[in-house]
């Protein structure tokens, strides 16, 4: 087989990307937003798409600085969930922050 010059396994394209949990990174995956150093991915979990009426969806939210994700939190679309920070996030200053984007992502997924 030939090498492509133009591709490198090093390219987010050609990597077989996987989540904190050892899921595929394509698996549920709705956006990506960073903050400093740090990139945060969008999954939602489970296999009910779109989500059945009597069931919360769940998300997970992963954070890359470098050394390969790493869970952030995990939280669900119901409005009086409360988000369970990864205990080094907990508490952070950016966790509103953080929340706000991950449900702007919910909002308005990219699937591209």
């Amino acid at each position: 087989m030939k090498a492509d010059s133009t591709s490198s396994p090093r390219d987010p394209e050609d990597r077989w990307n996987l989540r904190s949990d050892g899921e595929p990174g394509v698996d549920g995956h709705l956006g990506d937003f960073r903050r400093g150093p740090a990139v945060f991915s969008l999954y939602r979990l489970g296999s009910d798409f779109p989500a059945r009426a009597d069931k919360f969806t769940e998300y997970l939210l992963d954070v890359d600085d470098g050394a390969g994700p790493r869970e952030c939190c995990r939280f669900t679309d119901d409005a009086d969930d409360v988000p369970a920070w990864n205990r080094s996030w907990n508490g952070d200053e950016w966790c509103p922050w953080i929340l706000e984007q991950a449900r702007a992502r919910i909002a308005e997924p990219d699937t591209g």
